[in-house]
């Protein structure tokens, strides 16, 4: 078995090295007021740097501003891989579960954590570039999404609209298909009650997807709607 020579590249890093140049692109292309440009190169600088990125919450003490970009790579054939998202403009949670024949298989989750004291549009350039990313990452198959439901308050619901309209917009740029679903139907497929509360439906993904542990409230949502959708979709 010939070794491979010292500093050549695998073809996996090449693809995450091609796959970050391509949603900068994408990014810049779509962009032309000249202020997306500049917050997107500070962004970058900060990064660079290891500091906090700007329109991103400042990370817990003992942890990177910026987590790792996760290593799934290409979705093997043969199964379905959904992306599900469980938008906001404070807290993003987002998840990838795959079916295999009958059985689930957990990908990956996590939540873009926001700086609520910026200002709103800069906290959408931000989700806009995550989620380029964790879709360039994964390709998924389809997106499933919380659907807008009522809420007292019409000014977050404005703001769900937005982050909503965003992870939309990503999509729509991949062509993938975008599935919503009610909070109470995400409830009921996962926990078989529309009433469950977060807890409850955390618990239950951590069963279903045979997790190590409970997820966060948001990241546990959004897997929550992607079993959703492939639990609708045999």
């Amino acid at each position: 078995m010939k070794k491979r020579p010292k500093g050549t590249l695998t073809k996996a890093v090449v693809d995450e090295l091609v796959a970050r140049v391509q949603a900068k692109r994408a990014l810049r292309s779509i962009s032309p007021a000249p202020v997306i440009p500049s917050l997107l190169a500070k962004i970058e600088g900060a990064e660079q740097k290891g500091l906090p990125t700007p329109g991103r919450a400042p990370a817990p003490p003992g942890q990177s501003a910026r987590p790792p970009l996760p290593s799934a790579g290409q979705p093997r054939p043969g199964g379905v891989t959904i992306l599900g998202i469980d938008p906001g403009t404070i807290r993003c949670g987002w998840g990838v579960v795959r079916r295999e024949g009958t059985r689930l298989h957990h990908v990956g989750h996590g939540i873009f954590r926001l700086d609520e004291k910026t200002p709103l549009w800069e906290r959408l350039v931000v989700l806009e570039r995550e989620l380029e990313l964790v879709v360039l990452e994964y390709r998924p198959r389809a997106v499933s999404i919380e659907s807008i439901f009522f809420s007292k308050d019409p000014q977050a619901a404005s703001k769900l609209g937005h982050a909503r309209g965003v992870a939309m917009l990503v999509c729509a740029r991949h062509g993938l298909g975008v599935h919503e679903y009610p909070p109470a139907r995400v409830k009921r497929t996962v926990t078989g009650s529309g009433a469950a509360d977060k807890m409850q439906v955390a618990r239950m993904v951590k069963a279903l997807l045979a997790l190590g542990e409970v997820p966060k409230a948001d990241s546990a949502d959004a897997l929550a709607i992607a079993v959703t959708h492939l639990q609708g979709s045999r």
